[in-house]
C-alpha cells in the first residue's frame, strides 16, 4: 500500500476516482490534488499537487491520438508496442516506460484496446522524481480501461454496452 506522495508527507492520502466520461477509463488521485480543467473534447484531464504545482498525473484516451505526440524528446518514431512490460491490476498489458530528463522526469503507460489507445503519465521535477516514483508506479498499475466482450456474430462490445 501506498502511504504518501512524498517522502516527507506523514499521513496516507484520501483518495478519489477519475472516470472520463467519454472514454470510460478510470483511475485514482490524492483527493487534495487540483484538477485542470476538461478539454472541450472530453478525452482526458490532468491533476496538479497543491504543494507543488510542476507535480501531475494526466490521463487521456482517444482513437486518433497519435503515439509520437507522447514519444520521449528527440524520438522521431513511436515506441514500439510489442515491447509491453507492465500489467494492471485490471490484467490489462501494456507499456510503462520512464523517461528521466535534467529538468522534468516522467513515468507514462500506454494501453490499446481495439482502436482506442489509452495514456497515462506522471511527471515531476527531475530532482523530486525519486520522491513519487512510487507513487505514479502505484497509479499507474490502477488505471482501469473499458474492458471489450464479444458479443453476438463475434461484434465487439465494451463492458457494459449492450446490444438492443
Amino acid at each position: 500500500m501506498l502511504w504518501s506522495c512524498r517522502a516527507s508527507d506523514t499521513q496516507s492520502p484520501t483518495w478519489k476516482t477519475y472516470k472520463n466520461p467519454r472514454y470510460s477509463f478510470e483511475f485514482p488521485y490524492p483527493s487534495t490534488w487540483i484538477a485542470a480543467p476538461m478539454p472541450d473534447n472530453r478525452d482526458g484531464r490532468a491533476f496538479r499537487d497543491p504543494q507543488d504545482p510542476e507535480v501531475e498525473i494526466l490521463g487521456v484516451a482517444g482513437d486518433r491520438l497519435p503515439e509520437i505526440e507522447l514519444a520521449p524528446s528527440g524520438q522521431k518514431t513511436p515506441h514500439q508496442f510489442s515491447q509491453q512490460n507492465f500489467t494492471t491490476q485490471q490484467g490489462v498489458i501494456g507499456k510503462l516506460y520512464v523517461e528521466l530528463r535534467s529538468d522534468i522526469s516522467l513515468m507514462r503507460l500506454t494501453l490499446i484496446q481495439g482502436r482506442i489507445r489509452y495514456y497515462w503519465q506522471g511527471r515531476s521535477p527531475s530532482k523530486e522524481f525519486p520522491n513519487y516514483y512510487r507513487f505514479f508506479y502505484y497509479v499507474a498499475g490502477q488505471y482501469r480501461i473499458p474492458l471489450q466482450v464479444e458479443g453476438r456474430e463475434g461484434e465487439r462490445l465494451r463492458e457494459g454496452d449492450s446490444r438492443q
